[in-house]
């Protein structure tokens, strides 16, 4: 199958080797002509995935539009705030027939909307009702490295996520299905949040009973949040919440922990972010989950308190005597 990857990042890569190395003919975009050239000449991307030898079916093409022309499946691996602006420019020379798998993982900040609504805003025709959304504990160095890992394909038409399960499904990569779009959705962008929580706490020194705290409380929160957007509860105790959780709470690969670590030893989020050379979507999904909590009601105290701490300034300390200091209530409350 002729398939098109859009986004040359360490995800994006790692998908796209998955989907090579079944014998896909895979297209692999990114915004840099200079970045794309480097890996076709090293059969390998170096700057973001370097341990990985991609395949001869895995090609690049740094113009977007030839990239997604005549392709049975696009795959949006950008960064959440920059899917708006792609894929609305992609979606013009996209195939009426086409698919799309959303593995970017966000809220969008002014619209607070997830990807799902993003896309079928922005999509035309038809391709906007085919699409599928990519969730779960997957770290690409080790999706790169073709170790075991389990995600789920969440679709409206169980039709087109048991076709995208299928695309992606390999010996050691496991897709599950589900009709569940919002809680896939809400799992993988907030669990992002939480995990910088858990940075904080780590970077503070706080220990391995407040981690665990956090990791459970932050599953309450985002279940409270996808709930009121019309997710199955269940989810969020599966691979695209708990799983993706865990992980990214505890990983050492994590970007959004990294932050959270950061923080919690007195760095300012700006120095942090200065020293990386990938975007951490948890920064922006904060701020998104923070609006869309006060919008619908929901209350996310672990949110709150990292939204005050990326986006008003107060210390890591402030922070947790925040939310140490609430009233106690009924854990299932």
């Amino acid at each position: 199958m002729d398939v098109a990857v859009i986004g040359a990042g360490s995800w994006g890569t790692a998908l796209a080797k998955v989907l090579a190395d079944k014998g896909h003919a895979v297209t692999l975009w990114g915004r840099s002509p200079e970045h794309l050239a480097e890996i076709d000449a090293a059969r390998a991307n170096k700057r973001y995935l370097p341990s990985a030898i991609l395949p001869a079916t895995l090609t690049t093409e740094p113009d977007l539009a030839k990239a997604v022309a005549g392709k049975a499946v696009v795959v949006s691996v950008v960064p959440s705030h920059t899917v708006r602006q792609v894929f609305a420019e992609a979606g013009k020379s996209m195939s009426s027939d086409a698919v799309v798998v959303s593995a970017s993982k966000g809220i969008e900040n002014e619209s607070l909307a997830t990807m799902d609504e993003v896309l079928k805003e922005i999509l035309p025709g038809k391709v906007g009702t085919r699409l599928a959304f990519l969730s779960g504990p997957s770290f690409a160095k080790e999706v790169g490295a073709n170790l075991p890992t389990a995600v789920v394909m969440a679709s409206r038409d169980r039709a087109v996520a048991e076709r995208c399960a299928g695309l992606f499904q390999a010996e050691r990569f496991r897709v599950y299905t589900s009709d569940d779009v919002p809680g896939v959705e809400l799992g993988g962008a907030l669990k992002n949040v939480m995990a910088i929580a858990a940075g904080v706490a780590d970077g503070m020194g706080l220990g391995h009973n407040s981690r665990a705290a956090l990791i459970t409380r932050g599953l309450a929160e985002i279940t409270r949040l996808a709930v009121r957007k019309a997710a199955n509860p269940l989810t969020l105790a599966g691979l695209a919440g708990m799983g993706d959780l865990v992980l990214t709470c505890t990983g050492d690969l994590s970007r959004n922990r990294t932050v959270g670590i950061g923080l919690g030893k007195g760095q300012k989020l700006k120095d942090v972010l200065a020293g990386m050379s990938q975007v951490a979507e948890g920064v922006k999904t904060t701020k998104s989950a923070y609006d869309l909590a006060e919008r619908l009601g929901v209350e996310m105290p672990i949110t709150r308190a990292m939204y005050r701490l990326l986006y008003e300034d107060i210390s890591a300390m402030e922070a947790v005597s925040e939310l140490l200091g609430r009233a106690p209530k009924h854990e299932l409350a």
